[in-house]
């Protein structure tokens, strides 16, 4: 791209930036921010000066900001000017992309929901299925998931597929080819995290499991070269038999990093196999808690 076509790009990108911000600036009434009503006012909506203050950010920087000036700005100011003007995560995301051609970052959304088709869609599926965030929290899930899975009865913090498979003792012993799976699900949780190698929560996580599993602390310190998946192939059912499982992927949000696993059952079982490594897990389970 020449100078002068890069030039007349940032230009309209700006322009459209002016546009976005003064539209939403408009929405908004005092009432609709907590601020006391005033005297009748000529131009509907918020005031510069009452974002700004809102957003916690200098006048003269959001009034050039809003002018759509050649101006640097920072993801904690975007995000506060986002606040204060009430915009939701798609909003957010448009606010980033028009500013720094980029998502914002994950902790920038709220604790994600999915929308009511997304859930009818989920429910609809006669086969396992869940939504999950790029931290790997399972956000929405249907009923053969909950079957499989237990997740109704787990806590929020639980309900987090790293977690559940490598610092869950109990799922643990369910998990009839933990080894095979243990490292692909780690493989694809890597290319995850590398979409936001400074998101604050990502590394917490990161950290958090080293602590919780040795093995975790092993697969991510001396990666191997596992085939990347995201769901789990093999797992003991509420009666003790084995369940194997091909899997495929849906984007549901794609600035949200939200994704649709839809679990596949393979036509055979293999329920004896796994049944017996159950009773001996669980028998090894009563002297001493398995290495996670």
């Amino acid at each position: 791209m020449t100078t002068a076509r890069r030039e007349r790009s940032l230009s309209r990108t700006r322009h459209e930036l002016s546009e976005f911000l003064i539209r939403h600036r408009k929405k908004l009434t005092p009432a609709d921010v907590g601020l006391p009503a005033t005297a009748r006012r000529r131009t509907p909506g918020l005031r510069r000066e009452e974002v700004a203050a809102l957003a916690g950010v200098g006048l003269t920087w959001y009034t050039w900001f809003e002018q759509g000036r050649d101006v640097k700005v920072s993801e904690q100011f975007l995000l506060r000017v986002a606040y204060a003007l009430k915009l939701d995560d798609a909003q957010c995301s448009h606010l980033f992309l028009l500013a720094h051609r980029r998502p914002p970052p994950p902790e920038a959304y709220q604790w994600e929901s999915v929308t009511p088709r997304i859930q009818q869609l989920l429910d609809e599926l006669p086969r396992p299925a869940y939504v999950q965030n790029l931290h790997w929290d399972v956000v929405a899930w249907n009923a053969a998931a909950d079957a499989l899975l237990e997740l109704q009865a787990k806590s929020r913090q639980d309900r987090n597929l790293l977690r559940m498979t490598f610092a869950d003792p109990v799922m643990r012993r369910r998990l009839c080819a933990w080894r095979d799976d243990a490292p692909r699900l780690l493989a694809q949780f890597r290319y995850d995290a590398a979409v936001a190698p400074q998101d604050p929560a990502m590394l917490a996580l990161i950290e958090e499991m080293k602590a919780l599993s040795p093995g975790f602390r092993r697969e991510w310190d001396t990666p191997g070269n596992a085939v990347a998946q995201r769901g789990i192939r093999s797992i003991l059912n509420a009666q003790g038999q084995q369940q194997d499982f091909h899997h495929e992927t849906l984007v549901v949000d794609e600035h949200r990093h939200l994704r649709m696993v839809v679990y596949f059952a393979f036509p055979r079982q293999s329920a004896k196999r796994c049944v017996l490594a159950s009773i001996s897990n669980s028998t090894q389970a009563s002297r001493a808690a398995p290495r996670l």
